[in-house]
């Protein structure tokens, strides 16, 4: 069945990929009335990392933003298991976190990845409230997890 934000994917040469199990006791999207919560989305392709380590040592900031694009692509595989993907009214909030070094503070410009994707995707439905912050450590030695929090029509 094809949709507007397929067809979006489509011609940016993307489709939704197959969400990856959960890697401890969550599920990866919670629907609540007209918002739906998406766990924490690591950079990952058929179940692997695309890149481990840290940002400003092992990966490059601008590994970091494309890896930060593939999160949100993740996160919108998990959306459409809960809601239809076209029902997106807004992207409300987007929350990420970037496995650096302490001298690291490009941090937003990482999620930035994330965040101009979902305005491609979305165009002005996509504009969101975010956090970007640096942290020690991401799980499996991801460089970057981001969770993301949607308000879809009924």
């Amino acid at each position: 069945m094809s949709s507007d934000v397929k067809s979006r994917l489509a011609a940016m040469g993307l489709q939704l990929p197959v969400v990856t199990p959960p890697l401890a006791a969550y599920v990866p999207a919670l629907r609540s009335g007209d918002m739906v919560f998406i766990s924490g989305q690591l950079p990952m392709v058929d179940g692997a990392l695309l890149a481990t380590g840290l940002v400003g040592i092992d990966v490059t900031a601008e590994e970091a933003k494309a890896l930060a694009k593939r999160c949100a692509l993740n996160a919108l595989a998990a959306l459409a298991t809960v809601a239809d993907i076209d029902s997106v009214e807004q992207v409300v909030k987007v929350v990420g976190f970037v496995a650096c070094t302490s001298e690291f503070t490009g941090q937003p410009g990482v999620i930035n990845g994330a965040s101009e994707f979902l305005g491609e995707v979305f165009g002005d439905a996509g504009k969101h409230a975010r956090s970007a912050v640096g942290v020690a450590a991401l799980p499996l030695g991801a460089p970057v997890e981001i969770e993301f929090m949607f308000r879809v029509s009924a």
